[in-house]
């Protein structure tokens, strides 16, 4: 069998199997001198086991024999022979001038049988914990791109320019001390620019450090529970809310008290009558999930002065404030909170892509501390190269006219939506027009099986959410939430026409049969 020089690709291969000796080149032959079985059976056995359990991948390019006899200390020879049995045997391929590849259908029809302890741990005893996880995991997929999935962002060729522009300077000025550990609460300069973000944006009173730069508002939220909650502590939650984070909250033993929620936002007095004594709260006030609802002002006044009262923590989440359509955004509640109680929770991911997964929290002075040891006991600190790129981009004012450009194209996305909606479901929808967010609400006019329609609208290639699981206590309205962010107009209007006729089959086939006469 002839080699091929280091350099060449096999004839008619892609270039990801000339980069596949990089891995094979990893593995490690461990060879018997005092062994009755010869040195190229050896070799064979080796390289026949880490195929079939798929330690080298289909395609994967083995080392020449020359180079491999070099780095074992053997002759070449004895690897030419265990090659061409290996060959023989169909677990690689060869061909002269090209190198020798593992066969592509080598390991599936080949796969060592499971051992007894194997097949035992194929369903596992789990923690509590685990299997809440599990039973979590169990429905989860990755948001897809398509009409009315919420979170999609847009991001243009213009902030698209600046990130590349932003992220080559960063490289060509780069500082070898960002290969080394981090601060848990993030990098200074990013911790800076947020900070400075916020007080001007979301009236939010913070210094840089009780900036904590997280890998989303998910993240923060979970940091918080397990910083300052015991199983059975009682957290007022909103009913309808954010259905992760109730998870989140009843999995790590939190007693869950709902407070319902109305036009003008949680209902304080419910709360105070259900569970006066509850060690925290947790809410979005300036775009209620998932009814769009502002929290009025005397409501977070009254939330303040029961937090202040009961010593209890708010987790104010504001995850989508900035695209705000009517006036100026509402100023956070964390702002108007003097007595510290405030935890607020947002996110740079919507704001730019949820790919970048960079959320934050600006905690009390009396809880930086605690945070960073959490924070370093989960994943230790964020990447570093990618928060410098990030502070670049909001030190430039890139981000601020990203927000700006996106304001403008997300309202008109809302108004598209709106408008198809109400020309092709009027007659069975109600819709408000969101004055803030991504993403809006609308209500059945009869009992229409929101799930159901959830349900057909995927069949039909849409993503919409059924607001009535969103409900524990509280009477459950039918409805949809739908995201407009991140879709053109036109595609928007098509998604709304399909999404009536899904309405309509539904209803269709949920009605009663017609007698005939």
């Amino acid at each position: 069998m002839q080699d091929a020089p280091e350099e060449c690709a096999a004839v008619g291969r892609s270039r990801p199997r000339r980069l596949g000796e990089q891995w094979s080149s990893l593995f490690e032959i461990e060879l018997d001198a005092d062994s009755a079985r010869p040195i190229f059976q050896q070799i064979y056995l080796a390289f026949r086991e880490a195929i079939v359990t798929r330690r080298l991948a289909a395609g994967c390019r083995l080392p020449s024999t020359r180079q491999l006899a070099t780095r074992i200390g053997v002759s070449r020879t004895s690897v030419l022979s265990a090659y061409e049995q290996l060959l023989a045997e169909g677990y690689v391929t060869g061909q002269a001038g090209s190198g020798t590849f593992v066969a592509e259908d080598a390991a599936p029809s080949m796969q060592l049988a499971p051992t007894a302890q194997a097949a035992a741990r194929a369903n596992p005893a789990l923690s509590r914990i685990g299997q809440r996880y599990a039973r979590f995991a169990s429905g989860l997929e990755l948001p897809p791109n398509l009409p009315f999935a919420a979170g999609c962002c847009s991001i243009d060729a213009q902030s698209i320019e600046a990130l590349r522009r932003t992220g080559m300077e960063v490289m060509q000025n780069f500082d070898p001390a960002a290969l080394h550990y981090g601060d848990p609460s993030g990098q200074s300069a990013l911790r800076d620019e947020v900070a400075k973000y916020l007080r001007v944006a979301r009236a939010v009173r913070c210094e840089p450090e009780q900036v904590l730069i997280l890998s989303g508002a998910q993240q923060a939220i979970d940091l918080t529970i397990r910083v300052l909650l015991d199983p059975g502590d009682a957290v007022w939650i909103e009913d309808p809310g954010y259905l992760p984070t109730r998870e989140a909250l009843s999995t790590l033993g939190a007693r869950l008290v709902p407070v319902p929620v109305d036009r003008d936002g949680l209902d304080v007095e419910a709360g105070r009558r259900a569970a006066p004594g509850a060690r925290a709260v947790y809410i979005t006030p300036s775009h209620q999930y998932p009814t769009g609802a502002v929290m009025s002002i005397q409501r977070r006044l009254e939330l303040l002065d029961w937090a202040n009262a009961a010593g209890a923590w708010i987790v104010e989440d504001d995850y989508d404030s900035e695209f705000r359509y009517v006036g100026r955004p509402l100023a956070s509640l964390q702002g108007l909170d003097r007595g510290e109680t405030v935890i607020y929770v947002g996110t740079l991911s919507k704001m730019l892509f949820p790919g970048a997964r960079l959320g934050f929290a600006v905690v009390p002075p009396s809880l930086v501390d605690v945070f960073r040891g959490a924070r370093f006991l989960t994943d230790r600190h964020p990447s570093t190269l990618q928060q410098a790129v990030v502070s670049g981009f909001m030190r430039r004012g890139f981000l601020t006219s990203h927000v700006q450009r996106m304001r403008q194209r997300y309202r008109l996305a809302r108004n598209a939506v709106v408008e198809a909606i109400e020309r092709q479901m009027g007659d069975l929808v109600e819709v408000e027009v969101p004055e803030v967010g991504i993403q809006l609400t609308m209500h059945f006019r009869g009992a229409v099986d929101d799930v159901a329609v959830a349900a057909e609208a995927a069949r039909r290639g849409l993503v919409v959410k059924a607001v009535s699981p969103h409900y524990i206590a509280a009477p459950p309205r039918s409805g949809l939430v739908l995201g407009f962010s991140g879709f053109d107009e036109h595609r928007l209007r098509t998604a709304v026409a399909e999404l009536a006729r899904a309405t309509r089959a539904v209803i269709a086939r949920a009605a009663p049969p017609q007698l005939s006469a």
